[in-house]
């Protein structure tokens, strides 16, 4: 059974909210950058965009990262790298200029409208990190986070907001490095503190299993405006690093005059490749493509979020 596999399984266990009974889903994997050019047709797959995503439970990520605790790994040496593997090789080096299952020339534009795959009929919330309310789908498109899964890895993943991730050799801590260009949708830059703030606001605030997830990461300390560290307590450490990596970060200052706690219909600030454009509550949400999104030309991203506008 691969990582992916036991993921999805992990995911629908432990990650079905029984209240709203919503489970694991797909997303046209156009969305995702394997659009080709001069084709309409796309791919479907499964997979989930950190903090909330078309049609997942926002920590059904968070629930099945824990899943690879079954399975063995092996040592890594501490040094800074542009990626992170549970099984300790990267497929892409450090110069690699996109993942090999996207078309770097897929044309931009046109609109994907679909009614999502979560079942979810309606909405009254953007705020996708709590409990509370019916978030609508999709709002994993407006958040970055620190590093980006490989769809064709079964367990590496790669920098987007970070540059580099250092695991100290027993996997107690890691430590990322931040891009300089690295910004939210205001033009503000990102930082150790909306990292920190992200994580304890999380871990003290968020979903259940998101508090759940993140209960042996011991903290995050900014080591320096650019610099973030996290501790892990507790022998079962081994995916941990790749849980925080996967973390949507938040902005600090957006949240000193806002109530994370509560619903909301003001869109939430985030730095992804996506902004909430048209909507009418519990009925329909357009995300509309950023053309001043600042990884546009990363090669995490060379491909993908090709829509101009993706409607629920």
């Amino acid at each position: 059974m691969t990582f992916g596999n036991i993921v999805q399984l992990a995911g629908r266990f432990f990650g079905r909210d029984q209240r709203r009974n919503r489970a694991l889903s797909v997303i046209p994997a156009s969305i995702a950058g394997t659009q080709r050019a001069k084709t309409s047709t796309c791919r479907i797959e499964a997979r989930w965009v950190p903090g909330t995503s078309p049609g997942m439970t926002p920590w059904v990520w968070l629930a099945g990262a824990f899943a690879v605790l079954l399975i063995g790994a092996v040592p890594l040496s501490a040094e800074p790298r542009h990626g992170l593997s549970i099984f300790g090789d990267l497929k892409y080096a450090p110069d690699f200029k996109q993942f090999e299952y996207v078309n770097p020339d897929a044309p931009k534009g046109g609109r994907l409208s679909t009614i999502g795959t979560a079942a979810l009929t309606t909405f009254d919330s953007f705020n996708g990190f709590i409990l509370k309310g019916d978030p609508t789908q999709g709002l994993g498109l407006t958040y970055d986070s620190l590093m980006v899964r490989a769809s064709d890895e079964p367990d590496s993943m790669y920098g987007l907001i970070a540059s580099s991730a250092d695991v100290a050799p027993d996997r107690s801590a890691v430590t990322f490095k931040l891009r300089p260009e690295a910004k939210f949708s205001d033009g503000t830059q990102i930082t150790a503190d909306d990292v920190v703030f992200t994580f304890e606001t999380l871990k003290a605030k968020g979903h259940p299993l998101a508090r759940q997830a993140l209960r042996d990461v011991a903290k995050a300390e900014a080591v320096d405006a650019a610099t973030v560290k996290f501790s892990f307590q507790g022998e079962q450490v081994r995916d941990l690093p790749q849980l925080v990596a996967g973390l949507s970060i938040l902005s600090k200052a957006h949240f000193a005059t806002r109530n994370f706690e509560e619903t909301t219909l003001e869109p939430i600030l985030g730095s992804g490749p996506y902004k909430i454009g048209d909507h009418k509550q519990g009925t329909f949400v357009a995300y509309k493509r950023r053309d001043d999104y600042w990884a546009k030309d990363l090669a995490v991203n060379k491909g993908r979020w090709n829509f101009d506008e993706i409607r629920f």
